[in-house]
């Protein structure tokens, strides 16, 4: 919580955002990511509040805050340039604090129920092509240095198991079990293990033997400089100079490699809760999304290929 809205918020609800974040992060075990954008927008919210209203904001005032208010802010962010996307993220953040007030016994606001969050154009995973992975993975291959290797050995555990990329950044050589699987800690805290195919113990043999920290059970399993874990810039850096060298399209990303690895699973005949299981979700409405893409495949193949289409054309 910065100093200036600090002073801008009475005591009773500044010990509550603190207790909050507290939540978050010790009891939810939230990302990072997620903590840093929630604390972010519920600051935000908070200060267009006491510049809206002209004194300090409390427990009570944001109580009784109106509808009017909720949407004064939402249009407030529309006019910064904030597009749809993020004006939802913020309004997910503001209603998680107000949600733990209400469920703690703090305070209830009944206004912000009423609020509809901006609406999402809906979005399909974007998976990375067969043929183009196997080019990317051998590049890196090639080229045999340590580095090289870190990151070979990275995004194929991101393709062959179907990781996030911070899930994959914070395992220890500990998390490796005998090389046939794998211990993750993904959202939420939660423990799943994933097996490991054939070829992905064969390139973690290979890797392990050239690791600097193998030795140690508790080294980072993909480390940085100087034995720290390797920063998520740094891989989501290296894949961008991957796929401009080798013609890539933008969406070639680390995380697209977890949508190829759910996508060419589904195609190869894996069901929804197996994919659902491996990848961590907490939803098989989220793992659902798969199908749309193999869906959305077959009318543009039916479309290419179909003779009437052909005739029209």
């Amino acid at each position: 919580m910065d100093i200036v809205l600090q002073d801008r918020l009475a005591a009773d609800l500044f010990q509550k955002t603190q207790d909050w974040r507290d939540y978050l992060q010790y009891e939810k075990h939230v990302s990072k990511h997620t903590l840093r954008a929630y604390t972010h927008d519920l600051n935000v919210f908070l200060n267009f509040l006491f510049t809206h209203h002209g004194e300090k904001v409390s427990l009570n005032s944001l109580s009784t805050a109106a509808l009017t208010d909720f949407r004064a802010w939402m249009s407030r962010q529309a006019m910064d340039g904030l597009q749809n996307a993020s004006r939802a993220r913020s309004l997910s953040g503001v209603k998680n604090f107000l949600s733990w007030l209400d469920k703690n016994g703090h305070m209830h606001n009944a206004a912000i129920g009423l609020l509809r969050s901006p609406k999402l154009p809906h979005k399909l995973p974007k998976p990375i092509g067969e043929i183009s992975i196997f080019t990317l993975l051998d590049d890196l291959k090639a080229k045999g240095d340590w580095v090289s290797l870190r990151d070979h050995a990275l995004f194929t555990l991101l393709y062959g198991s179907g990781l996030r990329i911070q899930e994959a950044l914070n395992l220890h050589i500990s998390d490796l079990q005998n090389g046939d699987y794998l211990r993750v800690t993904g959202k939420g805290n939660k423990e799943r293990q994933i097996p490991l195919i054939t070829p992905v113990q064969g390139v973690f043999k290979v890797y392990l033997e050239h690791h600097p920290f193998a030795h140690d059970p508790h080294a980072p399993l993909f480390p940085g400089q100087r034995s720290k874990y390797l920063n998520q810039g740094v891989a989501q850096r290296t894949m961008r100079k991957i796929r401009v060298s080798l013609g890539l399209p933008e969406t070639a990303t680390p995380h697209a490699l977890r949508h190829s690895f759910a996508t060419h699973l589904l195609q190869n005949g894996a069901n929804l809760r197996e994919i659902q299981d491996l990848l961590g979700h907490a939803s098989l409405s989220t793992t659902q999304r798969y199908t749309e893409v193999n869906a959305a495949e077959l009318i543009a193949i039916h479309k290419k290929a179909h003779p009437r289409q052909k005739s029209k054309s």
